[in-house]
């Protein structure tokens, strides 16, 4: 058997126990994160009730309680008196903490943060290879071709970091997603400040474009090769000097 074969095989063998992995209250928790986003909550408004997100749900009280205790250790809500379950701030305050992003990005943050997404990134090339459609990759396209359009920075930064999230996504591993997703906010701080100091829209369209057509020839080398220059790139715009440079990607 080819190693492509046994490749095949051990992913459709982890796809196949995915499932079985997911507990009630891991399930609960993904959808109370989708109800957020698709109800478009933000930071400070209420959580339906433990009762009805039961009834939403069809999940037990235990079950409730437990996810709500899972988001709240993760700072996505908290508990207020008389109030109940609320969006909250306290984890994209403590991720910015954590990495100092004030005014500016140090050399040794910004290799941890892009140190991390190159593992994630491209760890989940064979996947890509493997299982990408012709439909994923023309989204791709399509959400790489936003960047062309946005007259602002931050526009640009969330339109940026919106295709490697789709990239992320395309792994179709929901715990993968959910952890990529609480870096948000360093990430784009990252994005924000490189694209505040120059117009590199144009450059990360077309490193971006660069990496969808690796996945479409299936270059595994070619895919590694691009994602990791592509998010090492911006290191030589970081900078000590506070509002000064910043990263491309």
């Amino acid at each position: 058997m080819s190693t492509q074969a046994i490749l095949v095989a051990d992913l459709a063998a982890d796809d196949a126990l995915e499932p079985a992995k997911l507990s009630a209250v891991d399930r609960l928790v993904e959808q109370i994160r989708d109800l957020v986003r698709d109800r478009k909550l933000v930071i400070g408004d209420p959580l339906p009730t433990e009762r009805e997100l039961g009834e939403v749900f069809q999940a037990g009280r235990n079950t409730v309680r437990e996810a709500l205790q899972i988001l709240k250790a993760y700072g996505i809500v908290e508990v207020r008196p008389k109030i109940g379950a609320v969006l909250s701030d306290r984890h994209e305050d403590a991720v910015r903490k954590l990495f100092a992003f004030q005014h500016d990005i140090s050399p040794a943050s910004f290799l941890d943060v892009q140190g991390y997404r190159k593992i994630i990134e491209v760890g989940i090339g064979d996947h890509l290879i493997l299982h990408t459609t012709p439909a994923d990759l023309d989204h791709l396209d399509a959400v790489n071709a936003r960047l062309l359009t946005q007259a602002s920075v931050e526009e640009a930064a969330r339109h940026d970091f919106a295709f490697h999230e789709a990239l992320v996504t395309l792994a179709g591993n929901r715990t993968l997603l959910t952890n990529y997703r609480l870096l948000q906010p360093v990430i784009t701080q990252i994005m924000r400040v490189g694209k505040a100091d120059r117009p590199v829209q144009t450059d990360t369209h077309q490193a971006h474009a660069e990496i969808i057509k690796a996945l479409r020839d299936r270059d595994r080398v070619a895919y590694t090769y691009l994602l990791s220059r592509h998010l090492e790139y911006g290191l030589q715009f970081v900078v000590t000097d506070p509002g000064k440079g910043g990263a491309q990607s």
